[in-house]
């Protein structure tokens, strides 16, 4: 049975570990805040951007091509090659976050086995390094602090690919926030666009008119407004993951503390008993000697 003392500094260390986790809990939620305000403050008009692009989808010539919506036959023949970029987390103790995403990643590497890894955030480049999977490009320093610049430079990164011919499909693998308690992981196809995509065909038409003139031609357009899509895109699956990232931590830093006050209330009920324990004994024995002194002038006195 352990003494009091090691109670106390078992105690004492749960204490301790309680103080860092609800600084955790406090600063993620923090964060959490920032993160949807920023959200909240771009997604009209990268919702609108989307809105209009499934408007141009729907009025291009018929037979109309164009590099971004070139479906290429070496997908599909297992010859072509597919970027897929992974969300991940800087830092771990955020539960089953980068475990979830890391799982998507792995599944669309084994779908695709001739494949280029693209990283964001630390804990999944040290998964994939630790398990020698290769990785093509780390970009560091945007996991923790996702903004329309870092967006802007993997985006580029990805045309230049893309228009090279060095990759023939871009994939994206992230984290959602469905609601402020349920998180899912997503992955989706950005490049090339295909017409008949689901994000395209669903996405309402809010204009009143039916059709429109494009001006000076589509080729212009697409040019124009494809790579704005796919940043802002990229953008707010940076914010998403991140917010789910805070909002994955809020949820273990509250699981910790609760975990935390449910041992220490066991500690201190062992505590109080070992305490007693020992009070008892010294009673009893103070008890003992004393009868033992009695006893003994007893004697003496005869």
């Amino acid at each position: 049975m352990p003494t009091t003392r090691e109670l106390r500094d078992r105690i004492g260390s749960i204490d301790s570990t309680m103080k860092i986790t609800n600084a955790m809990y406090l600063i993620s939620s923090t964060k959490m805040r920032k993160a949807k305000t920023e959200l909240a403050q771009t997604e009209p008009y990268f919702y609108t951007l989307q809105s209009m692009i499934a408007r141009v989808m729907r009025h291009l010539p018929e037979g109309y091509s164009h590099p971004y919506l070139d479906l290429r036959e070496e997908v599909s023949t297992g010859k072509g090659r597919v970027a897929i970029i992974c969300i991940t987390a800087d830092k771990g103790l955020a539960g089953a976050y980068n475990h979830n995403v890391i799982k998507e990643t792995e599944a669309l590497l084994k779908e695709y086995s001739n494949s280029r890894l693209f990283v964001v955030g630390e804990m999944g480049r040290s998964y994939f390094h630790t398990r020698k999977i290769p990785i093509d490009e780390a970009f560091h320093y945007t996991a923790q602090n996702p903004t329309l610049h870092r967006a802007r430079v993997i985006t580029r990164r990805m045309l230049e690919l893309f228009e090279e011919r060095e990759i023939d499909e871009l994939h994206i693998a992230y984290t959602r926030m469905k609601n402020s308690l349920e998180m899912e992981c997503l992955q989706e196809q950005l490049l090339p666009l295909d017409k008949l995509h689901p994000v395209f065909v669903k996405v309402p038409i809010t204009a009143n008119y039916e059709a429109f003139n494009i001006f000076p031609s589509p080729d212009a357009l697409m040019e124009n407004i494809i790579p704005d899509y796919l940043n802002g895109y990229i953008y707010s699956a940076l914010v998403e993951s991140f917010c789910a990232e805070q909002n994955a931590r809020m949820t273990a830093m509250d699981a910790a503390n609760r975990n935390g006050n449910e041992l220490k209330q066991k500690l201190r009920i062992q505590y109080n008993r070992v305490r007693q324990a020992q009070i008892t004994q010294e009673i009893t024995e103070i008890a003992a000697g004393a009868k033992a002194q009695k006893a003994a002038k007893k004697r003496n006195s005869k």
